[in-house]
């Protein structure tokens, strides 16, 4: 296999030695004298190896390490200092850096370090799968994670299963909320018992107080008999209420009562029943925010803010997108009957640099369709959506458009609801999830800036 490695170095002679050694070893090389134009290469190129000196105008070899990783968490970077810099380059090592070189270069034991991380990487690469049937150690009643970030959440999501404390999930749409749900659920005492799910942003506020305890006949127009509720019909188990910050504030005052008193009544009726059901919660939105703003009800965000497990983003998490890509590999190429064994390099770099708004539901989507797609028994980059391809980027400026800030805030609100209402066929559920609002709040916005 044929391995890439990129040299930055600001001094010509050093950069053309170091780059014509490592051609002649076989290598594709790519050469910058400036950080920022190595970014712009890494950013454009599958590498594997960025070596890199420690000091340089404009950013040092630190800044750009720290940039690489942040792009994508699988490119090696190793330092090349001078022997009064190791302390700063053993520094740099805690940060992410595979290793460090001083000047000047001996171009064997270069040799030898890039040839034991290109090793290194190789048999990460073969031993994720076989990472994957660890569950124990990689994941959490089927949730597929190896990264720092989802290990604490896990952590804390283990030790909780087996008490009847309400537990609050926070994150964006397509973090996977309902699934750690479930791994709470599925560990604990009350696995044998039942596993009811509610969303809350779904129903309006009459069928969603009638979802949740119930109805009696006759209670309303078109109740023509006696319906369960989702806190009946978990009994014993766990309920989970999902989008909890959609709920309307009266509606809140009902579910509040039921949490302190472990009653509740179905709709039209006065008879009060018991309850013995774990509550997990799970929301997009900020709750502390809605509560200072009089939207959340104070009393209700700490009954249910016992346990607090925020679901921290894909883009935050990258080192998480290998084994989500092996597993959706292996699931997708089986439901749809295709021998795909693996994944190519570079189709693999662009989905780590890619900035997935959409979080693990995107990830999932992307590979469907391009296992669908795809011809061969290979995924390969041109398999990818083209969105795939874009630049990598985190933020969206509106510095330069005219106008007030609020004028920019406004202009910027509506570009995003229209860009999600195109993405989703103009589908205003599916806008929502994606812009990680309530359906209802996205129709306020729909109305308040005229958008059809």
């Amino acid at each position: 296999m044929s391995h890439t490695i990129l040299v930055v170095e600001d001094e010509q002679v050093q950069l053309e030695a170091i780059s014509g050694f490592l051609s002649k070893q076989g290598y594709e090389v790519l050469q910058s004298a400036r950080p920022v134009d190595a970014l712009a290469i890494a950013r454009e190129r599958a590498v594997d190896i960025v070596l890199t000196d420690f000091k340089m105008p404009g950013m040092s070899g630190v800044e750009l390490l720290e940039a690489l990783k942040k792009m994508n968490p699988g490119i090696e970077v190793i330092i090349m200092t001078a022997y009064g810099s190791v302390e700063s380059a053993t520094e740099a090592m805690k940060l992410g850096a595979v290793d460090y070189i001083t000047k000047p270069i001996d171009l064997r034991q270069l040799q030898l370090m890039i040839r034991n991380t290109l090793e290194r990487k190789l048999l990460v690469s073969e031993n994720r799968q076989l990472r994957r049937q660890l569950s124990e150690r990689f994941s959490f009643e089927g949730i597929v994670s190896q990264s720092t970030a989802m290990s604490q959440v896990l952590n804390i999501a283990g030790r909780v299963a087996s008490s009847s404390a309400p537990v609050l999930i926070t994150g964006e749409t397509g973090t996977g909320k309902e699934l750690v749900a479930k791994a709470v659920h599925f560990a604990g005492s009350r696995r044998e018992k039942p596993f009811v799910a509610v969303n809350c942003a779904a129903l309006s506020e009459n069928l969603l107080e009638s979802e949740l305890f119930g109805h009696e006949k006759g209670a309303f127009t078109g109740a023509d008999r006696q319906r369960k509720g989702r806190f009946e019909m978990a009994e014993g188990g766990t309920l989970f209420i999902d989008e909890v910050g959609e709920i309307p504030l009266a509606l809140q005052v009902k579910l509040l009562r039921v949490l302190q008193e472990r009653y509740y009544e179905r709709v039209g009726s006065s008879h009060s029943l018991p309850t013995n059901v774990r509550i997990v919660a799970a929301t997009n939105r900020n709750l502390e925010a809605m509560v200072r703003e009089g939207k959340f009800r104070e009393d209700l965000f700490y009954r249910l803010n016992v346990v607090a497990i925020r679901l921290p983003p894909l883009r935050e998490r990258r080192e998480d997108i290998p084994p989500l890509v092996d597993a959706f590999i292996k699931r997708f190429a089986s439901e749809n009957s295709k021998k795909i064994s693996g994944i190519s390099r570079e189709a693999m770099d662009l989905l780590m640099k890619h900035s997935y708004p959409g979080n693990v539901r995107e990830l999932e989507n992307i590979m469907q369709q391009s296992i669908v797609l795809c011809r061969g028994e290979m995924l390969f980059s041109e398999d990818l959506p083209l969105r795939v391809h874009e630049p990598f980027s985190e933020k969206i400026s509106v510095l330069e458009m005219e106008g007030t800030f609020t004028e920019k805030v406004e202009a910027f609100e509506k570009s995003l609801i229209l860009s999600a209402l195109q993405s989703a066929g103009n589908v205003q559920t599916r806008a929502s999830e994606r812009l990680g609002i309530g359906e209802r709040h996205l129709r306020y916005k729909l109305k308040k800036y005229g958008l059809k």
